[in-house]
C-alpha cells in the first residue's frame, strides 16, 4: 500500500497517532511525504528518527522549511524568530541528519501520482519537473557547492521560467517553483508574496492547479504546503497540507486503492497563524 503524508512540520506525536490509524508496517507499505518534516512543531528529531527508522519504505521531499534548516545550519540564514529548529541543531548525531536530509528529493512519482511539495510551472510536465528537481538535488548533495548555492538559493527572482536560465538564477527558480510556488500566470509568472487560500490570487494569477492548460493536468499531482488552501481531493489532485502545526489534522492519503482513501488524525495547536504560514 502507498500513503501519501502532507506536511508534517515536527508533529511528531500527531504522526505516531497517523500511522498508527493507517496500521504502518515498513514491511507491506510505502510512506512518501511531501515535504516540510521539520519547523514549527515540537519534535523535529521524533519526525527524522521515526522516518529514517523505516528505511526505503518512507521516502521524503524537501519543502522549504527544509531547505531553511539546511540554509541555517550552514551559517548562510539567519534562524526566524519562529523556529524549532534547535533539536536538531544542537543534536550530537547533527551532521547526520542534514546529510540525510540533503539525500530526499525535490520531486518524485508514486503509483502514476507526481509528488511535489508546492507545485509546478504551467509549462512542465512530468518528465520535465523531475528533470529539473534532479539538477538541485545534484547541487545540495555537493559538499563543495553546498554553502555558496544556499547562501544565494533566496530571493524572488527570476519570476517567469526560460529554458535559456544557467547557474543560479535557474536552480533558485526550480526552488523557488516546486517549494514555495502558489500563484502564477497562465503563462507562468509567479506571484511568491501571497501567502493566503485561493480566492487571494493577484489581478491575472490564479492558483497554479487552476491553469487548465497546464502540461501537467492529465498527471495526478500530489502537493502540500498550502495550509491556508487546505484539503482538495479531485481526481487528479490531492492538497495535503491540513495545517497540522497550525491546530488543523494531519492527512495521508492511499493512492493505489482504486479511489484515494483519506485518512486524517486531529493536531494540537503548536504554531500561531500569521504570515509565516505554510
Amino acid at each position: 500500500m502507498h500513503f501519501l503524508i502532507g506536511d508534517l512540520q515536527g508533529c511528531s506525536d500527531a504522526f505516531e497517532r497517523l500511522l498508527a490509524e493507517i496500521g504502518f508496517t515498513p514491511s507491506r507499505h510505502r510512506l512518501h511525504v511531501l515535504g516540510d518534516l521539520v519547523n514549527r512543531g515540537p519534535d523535529n528529531l521524533g519526525v527524522l528518527k521515526r522516518l529514517r527508522s523505516f528505511g526505503d519504505a518512507a521516502t521524503c521531499l524537501l519543502g522549504n522549511h527544509d531547505l531553511h534548516l539546511l540554509a541555517v545550519a550552514a551559517g548562510v540564514r539567519p534562524p526566524h524568530r519562529s523556529d524549532t529548529l534547535g533539536d536538531v541543531l544542537d543534536s550530537a548525531e547533527r551532521a547526520r541528519w542534514l546529510e540525510w536530509l540533503r539525500q530526499c528529493k525535490l520531486a518524485d512519482q508514486a503509483h502514476g501520482w507526481l509528488l511535489v511539495h508546492a507545485g509546478v510551472l504551467p509549462q512542465w510536465d512530468a518528465a520535465q519537473t523531475l528533470t529539473l528537481a534532479a539538477e538541485v538535488e545534484a547541487m545540495l548533495r555537493d559538499e563543495r557547492q553546498l554553502a555558496a548555492f544556499l547562501a544565494r538559493m533566496y530571493g524572488n527572482e527570476p519570476a517567469r521560467w526560460s529554458d535559456t536560465l544557467q547557474g543560479i538564477e535557474r536552480w533558485r527558480l526550480i526552488v523557488n517553483v516546486l517549494t514555495r510556488i502558489r500563484f502564477c500566470t497562465d503563462d507562468g509568472l509567479l506571484d511568491l508574496v501571497i501567502k493566503d487560500g485561493a480566492d487571494a490570487a493577484p489581478a491575472g494569477f490564479r492558483p497554479w492547479f487552476e491553469i487548465e492548460t497546464r502540461r501537467t493536468a492529465g498527471t495526478p499531482v500530489a502537493f502540500g504546503h498550502w495550509s491556508t488552501l487546505g484539503l482538495i481531493e479531485r481526481p487528479n489532485l490531492l492538497s495535503l497540507d491540513t495545517g497540522c502545526v497550525w491546530g488543523g489534522t494531519l492527512t495521508a492519503a492511499r493512492i493505489d486503492g482504486g479511489a484515494v482513501e483519506l485518512l486524517q488524525v486531529p493536531c494540537a495547536q503548536a504554531q500561531r497563524p500569521g504570515p509565516t504560514a505554510g
